[in-house]
């Protein structure tokens, strides 16, 4: 599945890779802008591996779907997952080739999809 070893830098070198679980890609671990990732840059789906109340590596290794977008404070963006399992939230920063299409359609879901009904508008 992945290969960890180093090229000399210390810094693994592109055959550290993990296969999609939902789209079947293999994705390179590190991002072009030589961050590491932890989620498939064209479907966005990701692998709970992180056990965030413990610390540590999770048990449970299920897909995380992503579920929304965030903006940090830096103004980057961020995924938020959910664990297909566990119903664990996540937050991964979002990579320079992750598919923007994908993103965009997260990033107005709320208001294309709003919790409420717009009609209450009109009245205003």
């Amino acid at each position: 599945m992945s290969h960890n070893t180093t090229n000399g830098t210390g810094r693994a070198p592109s055959t550290d890779t993990f296969t999609c679980l939902r789209c079947g890609s293999v994705v390179n671990r590190i991002a072009p802008d030589d961050s590491r990732r932890n989620h498939c840059p064209s479907c966005l789906t990701s692998r709970h591996t992180d056990d965030h109340i413990d610390g540590g590596v999770s048990e449970c290794q299920a897909r995380m779907t992503p579920l929304s977008i965030a903006v940090l404070r830096s103004g980057r963006w961020a995924l938020i997952h959910r664990c297909t399992r566990c119903y664990e939230l996540s937050l991964h920063q979002v990579g320079g080739d992750d598919n923007q299409l994908i993103l965009m359609r997260l990033a107005v879901r709320p208001l294309a999809e709003p919790p409420f009904p717009l009609d209450v508008f009109a009245d205003l």
